[in-house]
């Protein structure tokens, strides 16, 4: 390749360059996981997109149909953007990768797309990248989660977060982890919250999420691949330290 350009991700070329995060550490649970989670959701019209440059990753988005997406939105007939993210900023990259998922979201006939925000943390993608390409922010939920829209016809019916978030949190007393591999950084969150757990001695369960439906049910925030809750609280959304688990987990106790 001579030029920086968009590589849309396919089983052979997912196999040949591979997904973008955790590059480095191909031979992590954490990255197997996720090519494999790639690979099984293109079937389904996932697209992942990365920006490549002289066989250099640059870059990558994410997106799918709301209606299969990991994220806890009701946004039906929309596409919804997982992730974004660009190793360099100011070239206009992360606008070109917007671009590709609204160029095919108008393809496919979609009332628009939307993404979920969270300015507290780096695992969601950055609000203001989508602000100046002109998505609004139309919805807000508890832990500073942002729904934002870029809507192609003012009439249709906008996308919006579900209300009973203190409901879902209240289902787990013990400490619980409900997960997805649609980022390859669950794994090492994981690790960290077992880690903290096994020092005070506090059991734990695993809930692997099977399907969409299993996540519009359990999950305890928008963000919905991967959240630790624990007598009702919600611990974390992200990754923590195994100090910062301990940390929070005896404010608990």
């Amino acid at each position: 390749m001579t030029k920086v350009e968009l590589v849309e991700m396919n089983h052979e070329l997912l196999e040949g360059i591979g997904s973008y995060c955790l590059r480095s550490k191909k031979k992590s649970d954490g990255y197997i996981n996720k090519n494999k989670w790639l690979a099984n959701r293109f079937e389904e019209g996932l697209k992942y997109v990365q920006l490549i440059d002289h066989n250099k990753q640059l870059g990558f988005i994410e997106y799918t149909e709301a209606e299969l997406s990991s994220r806890a939105v009701y946004a039906d007939g929309y596409l919804i953007i997982h992730c974004l993210w660009v190793s360099e900023v100011g070239k206009g990259y992360g606008t070109q990768l917007i671009q590709k998922c609204l160029d095919d979201a108008k393809e496919l006939d979609k009332k628009g797309v939307v993404v979920i925000t969270n300015s507290t943390t780096s695992w969601t993608p950055s609000k203001e990248i989508f602000l100046k390409n002109d998505f609004q922010l139309i919805d807000t939920a508890p832990h500073d989660f942002e729904l934002l829209v870029y809507s192609f016809n003012k009439k249709a019916e906008l996308p919006y977060f579900p209300n009973d978030w203190e409901r879902r949190k209240g289902n787990f007393s013990n400490l619980t982890i409900v997960r997805s591999f649609q980022c390859p950084y669950v794994e090492i969150a994981t690790e960290n919250i077992i880690a903290g757990a096994q020092k005070l001695d506090i059991p734990i369960d695993i809930i692997d999420v099977k399907n969409r439906e299993e996540l519009m049910e359990l999950s305890p925030t928008p963000y919905g691949i991967f959240s630790v809750v624990y007598k009702g609280q919600l611990i974390t959304f992200h990754r923590l330290t195994i100090h910062s688990v301990i940390k929070k987990l005896r404010e608990l106790i």
